[in-house]
């Protein structure tokens, strides 16, 4: 009883850092880093600091190679996508098409786990995708293509539901290891798209205050919230860590219209609840 109730507020404290990691992010990238920089510092630092647990239990690369180098690709890929859309985009938007993800759980566990679906499921995977239509512009969609960064937003959710199945096919496998290999993986791919841009001007280039406040923000806050939440899953039922989860969502929303002058149009408000009920119904059927 006593873990659950620690696990619970861990998850809560987590879920809270992460919905309120834009005001972090997007204040280093005001004050210049670049944000694949940004991204790449921050994972780089988390992975040099649980690199000790990686190497202690190295037999884990050989067993688990595959699920590993998958969580490697989909984990660093859904950070990189959804840290990116947190510092350039309009938090509740990409918070809310973030939140997908029983669209993408649904799709990866029917048609790849082979699990069983039933009525209820699909009927939630219809409510996301109406409140998705609705939030990317309705019929306009048609005309206009959404913008990149509510499609990056989208890839987050996608690779991020990738990285909870191979998470869940590889439970023998201890966290920190898992953590690590997502960690790792997050660095390489934003160092590799940064490498692959045209580089940063030099009087671009942060100065050494942005770059020390990165560095911090990664061992504390960001770092936190990775292993607190991860920790905290483990120790508590799917149905309520999900529920949990959800002050993510209302963190963010709530922080992003108080803190950052954002508006909730009628399309969002419809949207976004059209995908918070699906959330609701994926929860209540896990």
């Amino acid at each position: 009883m006593q873990r659950n109730s620690l696990a619970t507020l861990v998850l809560l404290l987590a879920s809270t850092l992460w919905g309120l990691s834009w005001i972090p992010l997007k204040a280093l990238a005001g004050q210049g880093m670049d944000g694949l920089l940004l991204i790449a510092i921050c994972y780089a630092c988390m992975a040099l600091v649980v690199l000790p647990w990686l190497w202690r239990n190295r037999g884990y690369l050989r067993n688990h190679s595959r699920a590993l180098i998958g969580i490697f690709l989909a984990g660093g890929f859904a950070n990189v996508c959804f840290n990116y859309a947190m510092i350039y985009g309009e938090v509740v938007r990409v918070m809310v098409l973030f939140y997908l993800l029983p669209v993408w759980g649904v799709l990866g566990g029917r048609f790849i786990l082979r699990e069983p679906t039933n009525a209820w499921r699909w009927a939630g995977v219809c409510l996301a995708i109406s409140g998705a239509f609705i939030l990317l512009g309705g019929a306009d969609i048609l005309r206009t293509p959404p913008g990149w960064l509510a499609l990056i937003a989208l890839l987050a959710g996608m690779f991020f539901a990738a990285t909870i199945m191979l998470f869940r096919a590889v439970e023998s496998v201890p966290i920190s290891i898992k953590l690590n290999m997502l960690f790792i993986g997050c660095a390489v791919i934003a160092g590799l798209l940064l490498a692959a841009d045209v580089g940063m001007p030099r009087e671009n280039f942060p100065v050494a205050s942005a770059l020390a406040w990165t560095v911090v923000y990664a061992l504390t806050w960001l770092l936190l919230a990775n292993v607190g939440s991860q920790w905290a899953v483990t120790h508590l039922p799917a149905g309520r860590s999900a529920i949990l989860m959800i002050v993510e969502l209302v963190a963010a929303v709530v922080s992003a219209i108080w803190l950052g002058g954002e508006m909730l149009t009628p399309q969002v408000v419809i949207g976004g609840l059209l995908i918070v009920s699906a959330t609701v119904i994926e929860i209540a059927q896990g």
